[in-house]
């Protein structure tokens, strides 16, 4: 398929979603569904518009998905407004680390003893169907900076450490392919490095960029009454990069940088509000409500010099573009990789796929999360929604580019890659399919118990 044809399949499918969007909305499923089936429908099992092999396109993948997976952990940074010490936060420590480990462990063991694959093949894949996308489970993440319900919080926060745990095991399972064999050497240098030293480095390069370039970009907005004509989009491409350009140089998770960038960068938000609950970009909408519904810029060119010169009023224009280019580029990506997956998956089909992805969704991660998550963190109810909200997608089409680029044989990587894309797939069936009614049950019972 060549580029004029590639971007005609894209137009139409852009077209199509622009045109039915009050329609689709009232549909008891998810968009990301509807990119999948129609990557299926132009595939090799629909009508065959276009096929290819993942490991033809590996390459420029890694980088694509790389993208996608660091706008969506800014984003989710810039929405978690809650201090770090807050009881919300503690459930996301809790699936981001011994959740995650556990589904690491139960998937290994199930394709181990199952499928008869060698323990670093095994290891790899459980580190890469581990984690919750970033990208697809923005559903069930935090609605906005206000939001504080501890089932959100958690699936959003372990969405954007899971790299912490995950990708650490990907380099494992990889070394292991390697080594053929543990050995006290190459296990302690994976350790200290990737574990002990690139998790907190990368945490800590990210927050204090986001929230030293946060503080400065305020300031100068304020001092200058600049905040209507600031290329804010600009800002936050610029602070991913540094961010994760930064943690990279340093031997740390450039993931977790950028993650704890939007973090920093939110901070810095709260400082200029003035340690106000309520958020700035929210300011902004109340001083001029009847153009709330327009872009952050003409809102800005509506306050006067004075109020333009107010922190907090630059505070909330910044935030609020940031917030709109990170959402708008994040579902425009998204749209383009699962309709890929469809495509890519079409090719790639393996059956082996329904049991492993039926035990994790069903079996390995719900148990992970009712054995390990105190109940003071979430309640019972909570726990169960947490467990099924296991939700894989671009995240995991990263770790799958970025093991097959570094060393894997054909054999082994067309095992990886199989099992991978279905049971990715088969995610996106299944959680685009109850993600819906689920959230819409969990929104009345939460209501009626307060």
């Amino acid at each position: 398929m060549n580029f004029l044809e590639w971007m005609a399949v894209l137009g139409v499918l852009l077209l199509i979603l622009a045109l039915a969007s009050a329609f689709l909305r009232w549909l008891p499923i998810t968009t990301s569904l509807i990119y999948l089936g129609f990557g299926v429908l132009i595939g090799q099992l629909g009508i065959g518009l276009w096929e290819m092999e993942f490991l033809h396109i590996a390459g420029w993948m890694e980088h694509l998905t790389e993208v996608a997976v660091l706008v969506s952990l800014f984003v989710s940074g810039l929405k978690l407004r809650m201090p770090l010490r807050h009881p919300a936060w503690k459930s996301a420590y809790v699936l981001a680390g011994p959740v995650m480990l556990a589904c690491i462990g139960g998937v290994t063991l199930l394709c181990h003893y199952l499928f008869g694959l060698s323990w670093g093949v095994a290891v790899l894949i459980g580190a890469i169907l581990a984690p919750t996308d970033p990208v697809l489970a923005s559903l069930v993440q935090v609605n906005d900076a206000r939001d504080s319900d501890r089932l959100r919080y958690g699936l959003s926060g372990e969405a954007g450490f899971n790299d912490g745990t995950a990708f650490p095991f990907v380099v494992f399972g990889l070394m292991l392919i390697a080594q053929g064999q543990l050995e006290a050497d190459w296990v302690s240098e994976w350790a200290l490095h990737r574990l002990l030293w690139a998790v907190p480095a990368g945490l800590l390069i990210g927050f204090l960029l986001g929230k030293l370039v946060g503080r400065v970009a305020i300031y100068l907005r304020a001092r200058h009454t600049d905040t209507a004509m600031s290329p804010n989009d600009s800002l936050a491409l610029a602070l991913i990069a540094l961010a994760y350009v930064g943690a990279e140089l340093a031997g740390a998770w450039g993931f977790l940088a950028v993650f704890a960038a939007g973090l920093g960068l939110r901070h810095a938000e709260i400082a200029a509000a003035g340690r106000s609950e309520t958020p700035s970009e929210e300011l902004i909408n109340d001083a001029v409500p009847h153009l709330a519904e327009g872009g952050l810029a003409p809102r800005a060119l509506s306050l006067d010099d004075r109020q333009l010169g107010q922190p907090k009023v630059a505070a909330g224009v910044l935030m609020g573009d940031v917030l709109a280019f990170g959402g708008q580029l994040e579902r425009s990506l998204e749209v383009l990789l699962v309709t890929m997956l469809g495509v890519l998956v079409s090719v790639h089909w393996d059956w082996r796929a329904v049991p492993l992805g039926l035990a994790l969704f069903l079996l390995i991660r719900p148990l992970s999360v009712m054995l390990l998550m105190p109940r003071r963190y979430l309640d019972r109810a909570q726990c169960l929604t947490a467990g099924w909200f296991g939700i894989r997608g671009v995240g995991s089409l990263y770790y799958l580019s970025y093991a097959v680029t570094h060393g894997l044989l054909p054999d082994e990587a067309q095992t990886i890659i199989s099992l991978v894309l279905s049971v990715v797939a088969l995610s996106i069936v299944l959680h685009g399919l109850s993600t819906q009614p689920l959230l819409r049950r969990y929104e009345r019972s939460r209501a009626v118990a307060d």
